[in-house]
């Protein structure tokens, strides 16, 4: 594996290598040294343009435990914010020998511009781009949808026919894009509920059903449904009537998470709007993993950084997978 820049054209196999090798580092982190010696002597740098608190520090994490050296780098108080480009940010950290970059960026694309502009020889890892894809993000997603579903029979499976409910503003959620991406990939069947306006004008083209009614999306007794935060930061318009209107309509409160089946579980991304898309209730029962998705988000992450820079980056084929 030579980058991780999107899901969209992450193969199966792949996929699931990803899963598999995330399932032996969460065997690891259950023991009382939780700390690896597999990336002793590489750097990792932490590049983010945008403010983040679960993914820098979720890989951090699984570099560190990996034994990798980290360097967090943000935009503001550096040379960025003085107007350096991201050319000569790549330069300098080429010039450092950085081994590995996760990359976090206000623009579509950003990730790809630095895997493909031979700026710097290191892998880059996508960690989330403008409203394009999240794809760290849909793989400790499908490791948990796996995980609740399979317990400790989990190696190997994929999703086919789990059927999953993404709820909310699909149109600002990069966390949406890479989720419908590999989701569908791995054999699950993908429904988006949402406001017409909170939906891409391409959503026509994506392997998922669109349905306006959250209440019909979750009669139909879905495995797993995942609500997206409201991006109010993103929005310059009025996307819906009114916060109570869209919890009204949307939003998953302790009647709606009530009424679904008993092994159905409630994802969430992170952080929460509690009480605008998803309620205390919901987001506090046994049946949510939102705090079993941070902690998978790290064996997820030690799986990706292993696989990029534990030998098999020797492999020259030029692939971003």
């Amino acid at each position: 594996m030579r980058h991780l820049l999107d899901t969209q054209t992450l193969d199966r196999e792949t996929a699931l290598r990803i899963l598999d090798v995330a399932e032996d580092m969460s065997d690891t982190q259950s023991r009382e040294v939780k700390k690896l010696p597999t990336l002793r002597g590489k750097t990792v740098v932490n590049l983010f343009f945008e403010d983040s608190t679960r993914t820098r520090i979720s890989f951090e994490a699984a570099a560190k435990r990996l034994s990798a050296d980290v360097i967090n780098f943000t935009a503001k108080g550096s040379s960025v914010s003085k107007g350096e480009s991201l050319k000569d940010t790549a330069q300098t950290l080429q010039a450092m020998g950085a081994d590995a970059v996760i990359i976090r960026h206000p623009a579509s694309g950003a990730p790809r511009t630095l895997a493909t502009s031979g700026w710097i020889s290191a892998g880059i890892v996508n960690a989330g781009d403008g409203t394009h894809e999240h794809p760290t993000q849909a793989l400790l997603d499908a490791f948990t949808i796996r995980k609740r579903r399979f317990g400790l029979d989990s190696r190997g499976r994929d999703l086919a026919g789990i059927k999953v409910v993404i709820v909310g503003d699909v149109l600002h959620s990069r966390v949406a894009r890479s989720n419908v991406w590999l989701l569908a990939t791995l054999g699950a069947k993908i429904t988006l509920v949402s406001a017409p306006t909170l939906l891409p004008q391409n959503v026509s083209h994506w392997p998922v059903r669109v349905l306006y009614d959250l209440d019909e999306a979750l009669a139909e007794g879905p495995d797993a449904v995942m609500m997206l935060r409201i991006q109010l930061e993103r929005m310059n318009a009025a996307y819906f009537p009114s916060e109570r209107e869209y919890s009204r309509r949307w939003g998953l409160d302790a009647v709606r998470a009530a009424s679904l089946p008993s092994d159905s579980i409630v994802m969430h991304p992170g952080p929460m709007n509690r009480g605008l898309e998803i309620s205390s209730a919901a987001a506090d029962s046994p049946r949510s993993t939102v705090l079993e998705q941070v902690t998978n988000g790290v064996s997820v992450r030690m799986a990706v950084l292993y696989l990029l820079l534990a030998g098999e980056r020797n492999d020259e084929r030029g692939e971003d997978k």
